[in-house]
């Protein structure tokens, strides 16, 4: 095995992850994972979830390339990606991850604002007096 790659998605975030036989050490856009979410607390458990699902941790070095979305939805969908590289690297992981929810894409994405209108639905408020 030399290569793992998928794509991982999420909202308007997009994740291209290649995972390597290696420590366990995860790069995203250039930079150590901690430095990368020095602010997001929760993004190294969304990120590292497939691995200590599948007890894989420490197997994979993990470089990805993420844009769009915020903070929350780049991890989600690093999460996505990774998700996707331990299947084709292992098919009998596939129900594992599956079931906890990391193979579907969350397709919810924001309504875009129509004319008229304050927000995506929200209409003008009626004053009678």
């Amino acid at each position: 095995m030399e290569r793992l790659y998928a794509t991982g998605h999420r909202k308007t975030a997009v994740a291209r992850v290649w995972l390597m036989p290696g420590t366990g050490k995860v790069t995203v856009n250039g930079k150590d994972l901690k430095e990368y979410f020095a602010d997001h607390v929760v993004a190294e458990d969304v990120i590292y979830a497939p691995f200590k699902l599948t007890n894989l941790l420490g197997r994979f070095d993990v470089l990805t390339t993420v844009c769009g979305g915020g903070k929350s939805a780049q991890a989600e969908a690093i999460r996505h990606g990774i998700a996707r590289a331990l299947i084709t690297f292992s098919p009998e992981l596939k129900p594992i991850l599956k079931k906890a929810g990391f193979v579907t894409r969350d397709p919810r994405e924001k309504e875009r604002k129509k004319y008229g209108l304050h927000g995506a639905r929200r209409g003008q408020q009626y004053s009678k007096r």
